[in-house]
């Protein structure tokens, strides 16, 4: 099981970025996705998520507004689409997938990708 993302990087507050997080290994219409962030010296905290199973997402009231969530089954990706990016949105982000199969809770987290906002 492999969970890669990517897309992050640098840019200016205001500005956007658009974050990819691809599945391998699972089957992907069964689980749900988040995005989580760490920002230096701090806990990592939930973002965004989504179920596959019925596209409900959850965003965190701090990114609601300017973050959207959303999914292709098709390639096994999410992805998260940062507008309005504020100095506070620096942190490294993670994408994570969630499922329960025939009673079996299942974790997998993909690598980090920073994300650094200037002011």
């Amino acid at each position: 099981v492999q969970l890669q993302a990517f897309g992050g990087g640098l840019v200016q507050a205001g500005g956007s970025l658009r974050l990819a997080c691809t599945a391998s290994g699972i089957s992907f219409d069964d689980y749900a996705m988040g995005w989580f962030r760490q920002a230096p010296g701090k806990e990592r905290e939930g973002v965004s998520f989504i179920k596959m199973t019925d596209d409900s997402t959850y965003h965190a009231d701090s990114v609601k507004g300017r973050f959207t969530i959303s999914s292709d089954i098709s390639k096994d990706t999410v992805y998260l689409q940062m507008n309005w990016l504020e100095p506070q949105d620096r942190a490294v982000y993670y994408c994570r997938a969630d499922a329960v199969i025939l009673g079996q809770e299942y974790t997998y987290w993909g690598q980090g990708t920073q994300v650094t906002v200037s002011s």
